[in-house]
């Protein structure tokens, strides 16, 4: 099958030179795409990878314990992309009025992040379809404060943008003009809603993220809004009854090959290796959490074995070892406040659980000390300082 530009290149005149911008044909792909045995046989192993990750709900005790901290790697690793250099543990101390090791503007860029999810989440409950007004709240909540606060949080930008390079004129890409940014987004949204014609949840996520990156109707923020797409369609769909499937760490480990493939579907129509990729990525990422949720509930179990072993403390101990599944850095006064246990308890309960090697204490203090679960993060933290290929 032979396919051409995936849309067209129009003229743009900026300051002192002119530059080709790209508009986006409408979704979807037509001639439609090419399903062959090998692609099919794809997208049906990461169906069955979906199903796998959505039943490790019933695998966990306590699916919330595993979602804060999922939902936060997922926030730092997908700020990585766009260059922030906050971790894991920099966004928890942050999140406790700590000081992280970082500059402020990046951590708060990824705490935005998980404020925006949050919020899309929230609204899709609520029974707000995936819509161009709930895109400009997600990205209201995205830029609300740090770097990207003066640019147009909540708004499609009305200026032209590009990637790569320091002008249109000399960009890796320029997305289409300003003027039509509300037109293409409103045939995005139409795709959306399944006109003109219904399509399967899996490949419409992979349709729709090439078609967001390709407008990028926002002046910032169009790479974390675009993979949080994919997260918020499979939700709102009941693929995944939790937000669990992020493929930030995918993207990233592969970026240039990411970056050629969403070009090259621009240049020659090539849908057939994105979707490929979009399926591996899917396969992968899906197994990924499944072992982690499983490391975690191992761990979880193993540390448990081990308080249940010191007598009548265990009590306290295991409530106060719950609240750190859930906020492995934590200050004691706030392990008093999720417990419920008075404060001596909970800091007789913490001296156990260091004893025990369960713990560490990252402050010297007396009063209101910081400990972390560094099993716990840990096994979160593998694929964070992943390079990216």
């Amino acid at each position: 099958m032979k396919r051409q530009l995936q849309g067209k290149y129009v003229t743009i005149s900026t300051v002192g030179e002119k530059a080709r911008a790209f508009i986006p044909a409408p979704l979807p792909p037509d001639p439609p795409v090419n399903w062959d045995p090998e692609l099919r046989n794809k997208f049906d192993r990461a169906l069955l990878a979906l199903g796998r990750l959505d039943s490790v709900a019933t695998l966990l005790p306590d699916t919330s314990l595993f979602l804060y901290m999922y939902v936060r790697k997922e926030a730092v690793l997908s700020s990585m992309i766009e260059g922030t250099q906050s971790s894991l543990s920099d966004l928890l101390l942050f999140e406790l009025d700590q000081i992280p090791g970082v500059p402020l503007d990046d951590v708060r860029e990824v705490s935005n992040y998980v404020a925006a999810l949050d919020h899309g989440l929230r609204r899709l409950e609520e029974g707000m379809p995936l819509s161009l007004r709930l895109f400009r709240e997600i990205h209201g909540v995205l830029l609300n404060w740090g770097r990207g606060g003066h640019q147009a949080p909540g708004e499609f930008r009305r200026s032209q943008n590009w990637i790569g390079g320091t002008r249109p004129g000399n960009a890796a890409f320029v997305p289409p003009p300003a003027e039509v940014v509300a037109e293409c987004m409103g045939q995005l949204e139409l795709f959306l809603h399944d006109q003109p014609e219904p399509t399967p949840v899996l490949l419409k996520a992979a349709l729709a993220h090439v078609q967001f990156e390709t407008i990028h109707p926002f002046l910032d923020g169009n790479g974390r809004l675009g993979r949080l797409l994919i997260t918020l369609l499979l939700c709102e769909q009941k693929v995944l009854r939790t937000p669990m499937l992020y493929l930030s760490l995918y993207f990233k480990t592969h970026r240039q090959h990411y970056y050629d493939l969403l070009n090259r579907v621009r240049l020659t129509g090539d849908w057939e290796s994105w979707l490929d990729f979009f399926a591996e990525a899917v396969v992968v990422t899906a197994t990924q959490a499944v072992e982690t949720a499983q490391q975690l509930l191992e761990l979880s179990n193993g540390d448990r074995q081990k308080i249940s072993s010191i007598g009548r403390a265990a009590a306290s101990a295991l409530q106060v070892h719950r609240a750190l599944m859930e906020h492995p850095i934590a200050m004691s006064g706030g392990l008093v406040e999720m417990t419920g246990l008075a404060p001596a308890t909970v800091n007789r309960a913490l001296d156990r659980l260091r004893q025990l090697g369960i713990v560490q204490e990252l402050s010297m203090g007396k009063r209101n000390r910081l400990f972390s679960y560094p099993g716990y993060l840990e096994i979160m933290d593998k694929g964070t300082e992943l390079p990216a290929e």
